[in-house]
């Protein structure tokens, strides 16, 4: 059985970004595939002090919820991170998990002994929601920073979902938004 990794960026549950998620999730394979949802919200987790002990260990060396995640990243399959939009990148609460993934990096490039899987395949989705009006640039400062996660976590940035105007039109509203996320759900690992 696959197993599907769905970070909720977002401090606000059961709005714009929790819909979509929730939508990609429903058309997951449940027969084939387990799915953990994390709300970072919810868990225990300071941000990254660079302390470099992950230069020198390959571990992280903060003890909180982090700990926890660093099994789940390393045992999935899929990757999911569903962030709102906040100052043109990922929310702090998505930011700060991506920042203590330094120790991937660090126990890949520095000490040439990955923490994580390096052969186990991953696919990797990102889904950002963004309050302003549709335009072109809107989503460009996540990019760089969802692509180096998904490369430290040895994952495939293989989908996104990008909404646009959740402050005037919210995506629970959006038949077009929900259909969309539905159908990348079914094949999201075909």
């Amino acid at each position: 059985m696959k197993k599907l990794l769905a970070i909720m960026g977002s401090p606000r549950k059961g709005k714009n970004t929790d819909t979509v998620l929730d939508k990609v999730l429903e058309g997951i394979d449940k027969d084939n595939v387990e799915i953990t949802k994390v709300y970072l919200r919810d868990l225990e987790m300071n941000p990254c002090v660079a302390c470099d002990a992950c230069t020198k260990t390959g571990k992280c060396c903060i003890r909180d919820d982090m700990s926890n995640l660093y099994d789940k990243f390393n045992h999935s399959d899929g990757i999911i991170i569903a962030s709102p939009v906040y100052f043109n990148t990922v929310s702090s609460l998505t930011k700060i998990m991506i920042d203590r993934c330094q120790v991937y990096w660090s126990s890949k490039y520095v000490l040439k002994n990955p923490s994580i899987d390096r052969n186990k395949k991953r696919i990797g989705m990102f889904i950002a929601t963004g309050g302003a009006p549709n335009r072109k640039e809107q989503f460009d400062g996540c990019f760089p920073v969802m692509d180096l996660f998904f490369r430290a976590v040895n994952t495939e940035h293989k989908h996104n979902i990008l909404v646009s105007n959740t402050d005037k039109e919210q995506t629970w509203t959006r038949q077009d938004i929900l259909d969309k996320a539905y159908k990348m759900g079914v094949n999201y690992f075909k």
